[in-house]
């Protein structure tokens, strides 16, 4: 599987080269979801969590990866400390608590502030981003491929107690061809192993030369093994 930490050499080694700058503006396009909800979680302020996605872009886009090296952990694991940087020197220099998101938001007490270093918040705001290209991915799928995989598990996801008949009946009205309980079953089925195959391909892809041991921790860690066990087996 192809590894994000190619990228990384890729931009260090070829810093001011076209491909150089192509490989940082391929990275920031694949994390930039999960930096920016991380730090809007930690600064609770939307125009300054803006201000410091901005900060990192440019930090970036200008070489500094010098800490990212795969000998010392996961690419997640770099960018939370460079964000946890970020916040912490912004803060000190301002000498200020993060405001509340809006006028008609409550101003947090001191032992509600979101911790810039809480791992578990970094986790989430990784896992929702690899999700999120997941689903992109399984509709890129569905254009290049024809098959209905995106639209089937999306009707799912967003009517999760439906009936097979019900799905099926709606789903055809949708897409415009007659569909049967058992296609839509099958279907559903083939979009679920599709979709964890996305997952975890892209997953495995930030880490350096991944075990299948080290992806299965991975998934553990966010909290998407259960998404992704069939996946993996089949890869093992």
């Amino acid at each position: 599987m192809a590894t994000r930490w190619t990228l990384i050499r890729a931009a260090e080694a070829q810093r001011g080269l076209p491909e150089g700058k192509l490989a940082q503006w391929q990275l920031l396009e694949r994390y930039g979801g999960a930096i920016h909800r991380y730090l809007l979680g930690a600064v609770r302020e939307p125009d300054l969590a803006y201000d410091l996605s901005q900060e990192f872009a440019l930090r970036f886009l200008q070489g500094d990866l010098k800490g990212a090296d795969p000998a010392k952990g996961r690419f997640r694991d770099y960018v939370k400390g460079v964000l946890r940087n970020l916040v912490a020197g912004h803060f000190r220099r301002e000498q200020r608590r993060p405001l509340s998101l809006s006028p008609d938001h409550p101003e947090p007490g001191v032992d509600q502030l979101p911790d810039a270093d809480d791992e578990q918040a970094f986790v989430a705001c990784w896992r929702e981003e690899l999700l999120t290209r997941a689903w992109k991915a399984l509709d890129r799928f569905e254009t290049q491929s024809g098959q209905p995989y995106h639209a089937v598990l999306r009707y799912r996801a967003d009517h999760p107690d439906e009936r097979s008949d019900e799905m099926a009946q709606r789903l055809g009205e949708q897409l415009g061809k007659s569909i049967t309980p058992p296609g839509v079953r099958k279907a559903l089925q083939r979009a679920r192993e599709k979709f964890a195959d996305l997952l975890l391909e892209d997953l495995a892809g930030s880490l350096s030369n991944p075990t299948s041991e080290q992806i299965e921790q991975e998934l553990i860690d966010l909290e998407l093994y259960e998404y992704c066990r069939p996946a993996l087996e089949r890869m093992k």
